[in-house]
């Protein structure tokens, strides 16, 4: 009995680890071959491109985010921000701004969102689900690492670009995993309650997870500890985006050949 009711809690596990459906390379290899070449490529980047590294957008030790500047950003341009994955628990700014080389040269500007991961945010589930119920303000304080404060921490974030550089002329979304789920979440923000409003002009979700409830009974949840409230506040496929964004973001979601069944089932639903 005990055997049998481990292996539905064993299948969802193998569904939502995605190293494990790599058809060349072991988990763990596949892991390290990930981190080490996002990692050179965003040297790369920053060595090629003109960067304000670490701006701060708010007063957290996580409230941090790298920009690339296209060669000649006096004028206005359009700027995509990247939300980097790591299943909310690992990976940061430091490996995300790999993609930017190509965009600078096109008069894009890059910006590579910094938030804090967790497992910090297990302390104190209890006061941030009652900051949550009091719809406190967007600087009340959440623990850092809690998924609340993940995505407060993003919109946060784009409020603070779209004010700190008036030449951006359009604000288009990138994000993987972990990242795809909060780029989705941001376009259903109010920005009533933010001072800003960015103009979102499209969104490219990646290998994303947007119902948050599978994973409460996998191992992804021991470092996020998450309760059913929290997710369900937390999933996209719950929270459907203010019908301007609706009206004028394009997005475009998308998973990767060998990505789990699951993977696939919650991007096809989501992009229904």
């Amino acid at each position: 009995a005990a055997a049998a009711s481990s292996a539905p809690r064993q299948a969802l596990e193998d569904q939502y680890s995605p190293s494990r459906w790599s058809p060349r390379l072991d988990r763990d290899t596949i892991v390290e071959a990930h981190l080490a070449a996002a990692a050179a490529g965003t040297q790369r980047a920053r060595a090629s491109a003109r960067t304000t590294l670490h701006v701060p957008y708010g007063d957290g030790d996580g409230d941090r985010l790298d920009v690339y500047f296209p060669p000649e950003p006096s004028g206005a341009f359009p700027v995509l921000v990247y939300i980097h994955g790591g299943y909310w628990q690992c990976l940061s700014k430091e490996e995300s701004g790999f993609a930017a080389p190509p965009l600078v040269s096109r008069g894009v500007m890059v910006v590579a969102v910094g938030y804090d991961t967790a497992p910090k945010g297990r302390c104190c589930p209890a006061e941030a689900a009652a900051a949550h119920a009091a719809r406190q303000p967007p600087d009340c304080a959440l623990c850092p690492g809690h998924m609340d404060a993940m995505v407060l921490q993003v919109r946060r974030s784009l409020a603070f670009l779209v004010q700190r550089y008036p030449g951006i002329r359009g604000v288009y979304l990138c994000g993987h995993s972990a990242g795809a789920q909060l780029a989705a979440m941001v376009l259903s923000t109010d920005w009533r309650e933010y001072g800003a409003v960015p103009d979102i002009k499209g969104a490219v979700l990646v290998s994303g997870v947007y119902d948050l409830e599978p994973i409460l009974h996998t191992y992804v949840n021991e470092a996020l500890n998450m309760s059913r409230e929290v997710a369900q506040r937390n999933s996209p496929m719950r929270c459907i985006p203010a019908a301007p964004t609706a009206a004028t973001c394009e997005v475009l979601v998308a998973v990767a050949q060998h990505d789990s069944p699951e993977f696939r089932r919650q991007s096809q639903e989501y992009g229904q």
